[in-house]
Formats: structure tokens, C-alpha cells, sequence
């Protein structure tokens, strides 16, 4: 992000985020809009792949992460769903093209258009080391030292206080990371676990940030947040990716997401 002034670099460092508006075209918005719709609707889940989305612990053990379709996601395009999509035998209750809630996590190594955006030299990084529950990126990517991963969020359509914007609490990336979620040793049930736990969050700690269709959202790795449940009746749907800083840090080889064949370790995790 060679374009940062340096007020913006400095309101990022203190409050561990920054909106940069307008950072990407309507254009290339909408293509990426075009490209999920197809990706969509050519989906083919098993039923006992049908997995839903969540950050919140008991949930996310419980439906991921005593699951190989998410453990082995990481150089794959699969797809999350939302929670009460489906009846009792797996068969959706909604049209499959509303039931997503995520398509990860590989959409940027396998998608051309997507691949196209992540690699884009406009997100280049000479510079920077439904209901989302509280938390931190980097209890998910963690590495040592911490503060080498950094997200990219990218606003697809308006994301607004009814859509389901997203809630930052300014400063909180500089007390550590609270939990972290780890890959428990082959053969194990459940295949992940969590280590620690996320403590209470006072809400009135929380500060919207609204953003129009095209915005960039940089997010420090530690810095706690949050997004409403989608409660209106337009979309919110955005693009987010993750770079790690490549020199002098390491990947935990306890990260749910490890390297592959496929994926050897790229800086670069959606």
C-alpha cells in the first residue's frame, strides 16, 4: 500500500484498522459479484459436506473443525453456509444462491478474477508488516512475532449499520492475542481445538465502520472485531483475504491451515 500518507499509516497503527474508500472500481466490484454468482451456482456439496459458518468456539468445533472438508480447505475453493439453511436430511430450506456464508479459501490461488484482484498491484504491501462473533484474525493465522498478518477486506456492495457493517474496537491489536485456534495431531476427534479462551467484550467498545461498495478495509491481525447479523433485505457480500509479512516470520505449525503440495506457503491466505 505504497499510496498510505503517513496520517493514514499512523491512524492504522493506533487504532488497527483503516477504511481507504473508492480503492477499487464499481467495475471490479461488479466483476467479482458476476464471478460468484457463477461459481454458485455451479456448486455441487455433498450433503454430509454442507458445513455452517461460525466463529463462535462451541460452534466451530462442533461443525468444522472435526470436519476434513474444512481442515483441507485451505488450497481448495469450498463453500460455508449460513445457520438454519438446510432441513434435518441436508436439503436446503432456501435457495442455494442465499444460503452462503462463506467460499474460502482458495478462491485466490484458483479464481482468475479473484486471483487477478488479490494480486493486483494496488494491494501490494511495501509498507505494512451473517453474525461475526468478537475476535481476532490471528487466532486463526497466527505466527511468531505477532503483527505479520494483515487483512484485506474488501467491501463488494455497501456494507451499512443494517447490512451488517463491520464493529472494530480502536486499539485493542496491541494486548496480544486472547485464544487460538490449533490443529490437534493426526487422527485426533475433533481435529481442532482451541487454546485459551475470548474473554467478555464490553460493547460500547465496538465502533461501526460503514463502508460503500469498492472500499478497502485494512485489519491488523489483533485488533477485535465484529459484524451484526444481516437483518435487512440487501446483500452484504465482500472479499477478504489475508497477507503474512514473508521475511523473518513464522507460520505456527499448530495453525489449522498448514501448507500443501498444491500451496507450498505462499504469503497469501484467504
Amino acid at each position: 500500500m505504497a499510496c498510505l500518507s503517513l496520517s493514514q499509516l499512523q491512524k492504522f497503527q493506533e487504532d488497527g484498522f483503516l477504511v481507504l474508500e473508492g480503492f477499487f472500481s464499481a467495475d471490479e466490484c461488479v466483476a467479482m459479484q458476476q464471478r460468484i454468482g457463477e461459481i454458485v451456482a455451479k456448486m455441487d456439496v455433498p450433503v454430509h459436506c454442507r458445513t455452517e459458518f461460525s466463529t463462535q468456539e462451541e460452534e466451530q468445533l462442533r461443525a468444522q473443525g472435526s470436519t476434513d472438508y474444512f481442515l483441507s480447505s485451505g488450497d481448495k475453493i469450498r463453500f460455508f453456509f449460513e445457520k438454519g439453511v438446510f432441513d434435518k436430511k441436508g436439503n436446503f430450506l432456501v435457495p442455494p444462491e442465499k444460503s452462503i456464508n462463506k467460499i474460502g479459501h482458495a478462491l485466490h490461488a484458483h479464481d482468475p478474477v479473484f486471483k487477478r484482484v488479490t494480486h493486483s498491484p494496488k494491494v501490494q504491501q511495501p509498507r505494512f508488516g451473517g453474525e461475526v462473533s468478537p475476535h481476532q484474525d490471528a487466532s486463526f493465522l497466527y505466527t511468531e512475532p505477532l503483527g505479520r498478518v494483515l487483512g484485506l477486506w474488501i467491501a463488494v456492495e455497501d456494507a451499512t449499520l443494517e447490512n451488517g457493517c463491520l464493529w472494530f474496537i480502536p486499539g485493542s491489536h496491541t494486548s496480544g492475542v486472547s485464544r487460538r485456534m490449533v490443529r490437534a495431531p493426526a487422527g485426533s476427534a475433533p481435529g481442532t481445538c482451541f487454546l485459551g479462551s475470548e474473554p467478555a467484550r464490553d460493547n460500547s467498545l465496538f465502533v461501526p465502520t460503514p463502508v460503500q461498495r469498492g472500499a478497502l478495509v485494512l485489519i491488523h491481525g489483533e485488533v477485535v472485531h465484529r459484524s451484526e447479523q444481516n437483518l435487512s433485505n440487501r446483500s452484504r457480500q465482500a472479499y477478504t483475504f489475508h497477507l503474512m509479512e514473508a521475511s523473518g516470520t513464522i507460520w505456527s505449525p499448530e495453525n489449522w491451515l498448514q501448507p500443501t503440495a498444491e500451496l507450498p506457503f505462499p504469503p497469501l491466505y484467504t
